[in-house]
């Protein structure tokens, strides 16, 4: 009987639709034999449990073909199965519409350079793009043909500050790179400045003699706690020093603080009244390395500039920091406030002798 179905299902496969599937009976239970296994550890003699299972071979099933109904339930399901694959795509979707509007939380607002734009980002106007025309963008100039260039790039409707700015092979977190000095410019700064003084006894009237705009003792230091700060710079008398240490959260970051090596604490007050009144400019490195210093205006005469150009050039050189090595100076730029810098040539710079002497 077995085989004449096995024949059967072999000579017509067309006539099962779809192809059989293959069922495989039960075993029958087959007989249980024990027989003795030999242990030496133990006197009781251990019994093997062996099953023999008889195989039979796996007989084929004609699939019946599906009803109506449960074609309709079929149907319906997969109907279902779909509609619930949309919406949970549509879900993600509107999730993720949802993450790209909410508000990001707000972040602390960028302040000083860090609030700058990038170069890359930055805007010029036309008379900026037009002036910048007149000077090649990595040409060294001479001292004299720099100076030339700034006076014609200075054309806004206010008279302009010239500047020079010195790139040092330096590193001011080191104590012995540092770099802090004070330069007296020949021909002045084109600006006026007011004086401060605080001193006590009789160097208040030499104070007021000098020229000082204003003079006191400890009543200017209650003053300036008050917010009183109608002064350019501060000179204060050694002996002054240690009322005047209360003011440094005050005066340190506006860069007033008196201090020995920007020569505004001294006894001889009246010199250094007169010397910041004529020009005395004070000049540090800043954490890159770079020193900005002022030249005067640009309406000066050529000349004036470059004595003030030259004056600042050997004080920065005469004050080289004991730690600076290799290459002192990097790169050397002059320019207006309003305007694009002007390469100098550093030797020539380094070397040039003035037509009147400083």
């Amino acid at each position: 009987m077995m085989a004449t179905a096995t024949s059967t299902a072999a000579a017509s496969p067309s006539s099962l639709s779809p192809p059989a599937t293959l069922a495989c009976p039960k075993p029958a239970a087959a007989p249980l034999s024990l027989r003795p296994f030999p242990s030496s550890s133990s006197s009781y003699p251990s019994l093997a449990l062996h099953t023999l299972h008889s195989r039979s071979p796996c007989l084929p099933i004609a699939s019946r073909k599906p009803t109506h109904t449960e074609a309709a339930v079929a149907a319906v399901a997969a109907v279902a199965a779909t509609a619930t694959e949309t919406d949970v795509v549509e879900d993600d979707e509107a999730s993720l519409e949802a993450a790209a509007e909410a508000p990001s939380p707000p972040s602390k607002p960028k302040t000083g350079k860090a609030a700058l734009l990038l170069k890359r980002d930055r805007t010029r106007s036309k008379r900026f793009l037009e002036i910048q025309k007149l000077r090649e963008n990595k040409k060294e100039y001479d001292v004299p043909t720099a100076v030339a260039l700034l006076k014609q790039m200075s054309n806004t409707r206010f008279v302009e500050s010239a500047e020079a700015h010195f790139r040092l092979n330096i590193d001011p977190k080191y104590n012995d790179q540092q770099l802090r000095a004070t330069v007296n410019l020949p021909k002045g700064t084109g600006q006026t400045v007011k004086v401060a003084v605080l001193t006590q006894g009789e160097k208040i009237d030499e104070a007021q003699n000098a020229g000082a705009d204003v003079v006191g003792g400890e009543d200017l230091i209650e003053q300036i706690k008050g917010g009183f700060m109608e002064f350019d710079k501060l000179i204060a008398s050694p002996d002054m020093m240690p009322k005047v240490a209360s003011l440094g959260k005050i005066l340190g970051p506006r860069g007033l603080m008196p201090n020995p090596k920007a020569g505004t604490v001294t006894a001889d007050i009246p010199q250094a009244i007169q010397e910041f009144k004529m020009g005395k400019v004070e000049y540090r490195a800043d954490k890159t390395g770079i020193v900005h210093l002022p030249l005067g205006r640009a309406n000066f005469p050529e000349e004036d500039l470059i004595i003030n150009l030259i004056a600042a050039v050997r004080s920065v050189e005469a004050n080289k920091p004991s730690g600076a090595k290799g290459v002192y100076w990097k790169s050397a730029h002059v320019c207006s406030s309003m305007g694009p810098s002007i390469r100098l040539n550093i030797r020539e710079m380094l070397d040039y002798k003035p037509p009147i002497a400083v």
